[in-house]
């Protein structure tokens, strides 16, 4: 070929490369979906920005583990109450629903029942146990991954469509009642006449990626840095017995996590790693309906730093005692600001006994309410005394994978003020539940533009 056919033909081909693009051939990035900011359900902005972290008086206690340091955090979304009882609930029934799908499509495949069999329990097998109703995709996964992991049975999809029959007297067939019955604890167990949950089997796994230990070791391999956990989802009602030597509180075991009654109060009796698993579950359970609608994922919930949770409750309010400012814990009609023990002995003073529902007393600046007293709070950061000393001045965290001390923050309505104040930290296990520590969640803004800094231009 000739230079002047050359030259030719490579003119054709730049043209109509050209004509077949939209950019005119401009370096305009890639355009991907047009992003609008949606406010999570439930959640109030916290808009990010300098404050003085720590203790603004002398601490009086004397431990010296919050000395005044100012910080700067990333504006981010926080639940306006503590999780509730219903709210945790759902997580708790989303796992135990799951694990009795998965158990029931389990056997179906065992005994050979199709999906189209309405009539027992082949309504309840793997959907893609009918290869009419499967994607391409789906056959592809089918083919070459299905029966590697431990149970053979990863990644086969559950049919969720078809409710799940709790009344004995509806069960479908005889391998339906043998699945149902392996949920409940044996009959030789029960007592007044009821059958209850194994609680035991309602386990949440998830597997998430430890980022600080790939940042820090770039010769790890993905696999290296990755984390399978399982925990058991169900509240260990039984701290209302256990934390209170002496004292009845039946009644709180027995009713104040399952009742109707209490399902606007606050969760307790949630581990810091159950606490974790339920942000987990969260951020699941959106982008599944994201998924689904062909959204954009969000981003996942967790919880919150202890400098973020400070913040937060702070309210905007800079060097303040509590959340509403202080330093009194009543306002000037004499009324209680929070749920706590106000007098040796008198846990009603304050108008409650136990806990209270989650949008109870006055909400503080950021619309955020309890961010003292009710219930304690986990925050995902382990305790350190001397930790304000060395931590980052931007966004900074203390989450030590090796130290079990994790950081609770607020008070509860067993505390006295003290400890509802917005600088006193305190800790308890990991693996530890208290009938007086609960949780919230947060969820990072995307973006940089919403600071308070900024707002006072």
């Amino acid at each position: 070929m000739d230079m002047k056919k050359f030259l030719i033909l490579t003119g054709i081909l730049i043209l109509v490369a050209s004509c077949g693009s939209k950019d005119r051939g401009e370096l305009v990035g890639v355009k991907g979906k047009k992003w609008h900011p949606e406010k999570p359900y439930g959640m109030e902005l916290v808009p990010g920005g300098a404050f003085i972290m720590g203790k603004a008086d002398d601490d009086l206690a004397g431990i010296n583990d919050a000395p005044a340091k100012t910080v700067t955090v990333r504006a981010f979304y926080m639940d306006e109450t503590e999780i509730t009882n219903s709210e945790y609930r759902q997580f708790v029934n989303w796992v135990r629903d799951s694990t009795i799908r998965t158990k029931l499509a389990i056997l179906a495949d065992e005994v050979g029942a199709a999906p189209g069999d309405e009539a027992g329990i082949g309504q309840f097998a793997f959907v893609d146990a009918d290869p009419e109703n499967m994607t391409v995709y789906e056959k592809y996964m089918y083919d070459n991954y299905v029966g590697l992991g431990p149970t053979g049975y990863e990644g086969r999809k559950l049919n969720k469509d078809v409710d799940i029959i709790f009344d004995v007297n509806e069960y479908p067939d005889e391998y339906y009642a043998e699945v149902m019955d392996t949920m409940y604890l044996p009959i030789e167990l029960s007592y007044n006449g009821q059958r209850t949950w194994d609680v035991k089997k309602f386990k949440f796994q998830y597997t998430y990626m430890d980022i600080q230990k790939a940042a820090k070791n770039r010769n790890l391999t993905r696999k290296d840095v990755l984390v399978k956990e399982e925990i058991e989802v169900y509240p260990d009602t039984t701290t209302w017995i256990r934390d209170f030597s002496y004292s009845y509180n039946e009644p709180m075991h027995n009713d104040y996590f399952w009742h109707d009654a209490y399902g606007d109060y606050p969760v307790v009796g949630v581990s810091w790693k159950q606490a974790k698993a339920f942000c987990q579950w969260r951020t699941l359970n959106k982008n599944a309906f994201q998924k689904s609608a062909n959204k954009q994922f969000v981003n996942s919930f967790r919880l919150p730093n202890e400098a973020e949770w400070e913040y937060a409750a702070r309210g905007g309010l800079q060097a303040a005692t509590f959340p509403w400012g202080g330093p009194y814990a009543k306002n000037d009609r004499g009324c209680f600001m929070a749920n706590f023990k106000p007098v040796r002995g008198d846990y009603a003073a304050d108008q409650a006994l136990y806990t209270v529902e989650a949008k109870s007393y006055e909400p503080n600046d950021y619309n955020l309410y309890n961010m003292a007293g009710n219930v304690s709070e986990w925050v995902n950061g382990s305790y350190d005394p001397s930790s304000y000393e060395y931590v980052s001045t931007a966004n900074p965290v203390l989450n030590d994978l090796t130290n079990q001390r994790k950081v609770v923050r607020g008070g509860s309505w067993k505390d006295v003020a003290y400890f509802l104040q917005v600088s006193t930290r305190d800790y308890e296990y990991a693996d530890s539940a208290r009938s007086y520590i609960g949780f919230r969640t947060v969820q990072d803004y995307m973006g940089t533009d919403v600071t308070k800094n900024s707002k006072n231009k």
